[in-house]
């Protein structure tokens, strides 16, 4: 099958949308399907506000068109609401085409943070967007509940995976024996900004070491203040695993996301879990059999109780989310036409 998926966030970015999609491309791919993907490379972009390492693409609506009509899909899947989002949303509903989307940001909330606005606005513009697909893929059945709530339909459930082969228990980083450091060690990975709540994380009173890995716009204000705070910026492949590994308790703040595979990358490691009591982090620790972190009102408490997980039981629960999963539920959510 022809396969086009429009997008606003892809390579050289790095974020959750970015490693769902990337990883999802080459499986439908290895599958045997013509997969092209039209993202912001494919126009004239500008720096987005605030977010400079991430392109805007500037009217693609008139190129998308050219793009999509000389690739002749069979599907359409439209993954973000930005301006590449928008301009495939516009072609397919101008040719009555069916195509799918996926929800992968909580914008009313993320703007609510970043502009201090009320979130009503922005949830009817995205219930605009997604209620016109044949479905629209939601990470967590604790996602799809909200967004029922509030006038969402045809959602569709999409679960995530991880790389057991990249992330794993083994070999652990000794973060205090690296750094001369006391512990426990609370880490957190992952972008480094505001709508992260990584603040949230960085004012609680732990014993031990607080470690950032990651890079982003709010990571110069973090530095200034909590100077006591161990920051690394990005860490890849075989340096981010040890990192993960090498944490007593990953910590995940964040309030906006709708699933966080970096939870699941923490857990791949053998890290148990401390989080707030939201979609994401709520759904991927409810299930697991045994003691792999606290998704809770108290992100404290939730640390300290972090302690006495079981890594081996954080291990394997993180082996029960499979890419080829994802995968399948993406692949069979598709609308074919032509």
């Amino acid at each position: 099958m022809r396969i086009l998926i429009a997008t606003d966030a892809w390579t050289p970015q790095i974020n959750g949308v970015v490693r769902t999609m990337t990883t999802i491309v080459a499986s439908l791919r290895s599958r045997g399907h013509q997969v092209h993907v039209v993202g912001p490379d494919s126009f004239l972009s500008v720096p987005c506000p605030s977010y400079p390492e991430i392109p805007l693409a500037v009217w693609p609506g008139p190129q998308f068109g050219r793009i999509a009509s000389s690739f002749h899909p069979q599907a359409i899947h439209i993954v973000t609401e930005g301006p590449v989002g928008w301009a495939a949303w516009r072609w397919v509903r101008r040719r009555r085409l069916p195509f799918t989307t996926s929800y992968h940001t909580r914008f009313p909330e993320y703007i609510q943070t970043r502009l201090s606005m009320g979130a009503g606005p922005a949830c009817a513009i995205l219930r605009h967007f997604h209620n016109a697909a044949g479905a629209t893929l939601v990470a967590t059945a604790s996602l799809q509940e909200d967004l029922e709530k509030h006038g969402f339909t045809g959602l569709a459930p999409w679960t995530r995976g991880v790389d057991l082969t990249r992330f794993s228990p083994e070999p652990r980083r000794d973060w205090k024996a690296e750094r001369g450091i006391s512990g426990p060690v609370f880490i957190n990975v992952g972008r480094v900004s505001i709508e992260k709540n990584i603040d949230a994380f960085l004012s609680l009173d732990l014993p031990g070491t607080k470690i950032v890995v990651g890079d982003g716009p709010h990571l110069p204000f973090l530095k200034k203040t909590f100077p006591k705070t161990i920051f690394t910026g990005r860490l890849q492949d075989d340096e981010l695993s040890s990192a993960y590994a090498g944490g007593d308790v990953f910590v995940f703040p964040s309030l906006t996301d709708t699933f966080g595979l970096v939870v699941l990358e923490a857990l791949a490691c053998g890290t148990p879990v401390a989080a707030f009591d939201v979609t994401g982090p709520r759904d991927i620790l409810a299930s697991a059999q045994g003691n792999v972190g606290t998704a809770g009102k108290d992100l404290r408490e939730a640390c300290l109780s972090g302690l006495t997980a079981s890594r081996k039981a954080c291990r394997a629960h993180a082996e029960r989310f499979t890419w080829d999963v994802c995968t399948d539920m993406f692949e069979n959510t598709l609308i074919p036409f032509g």
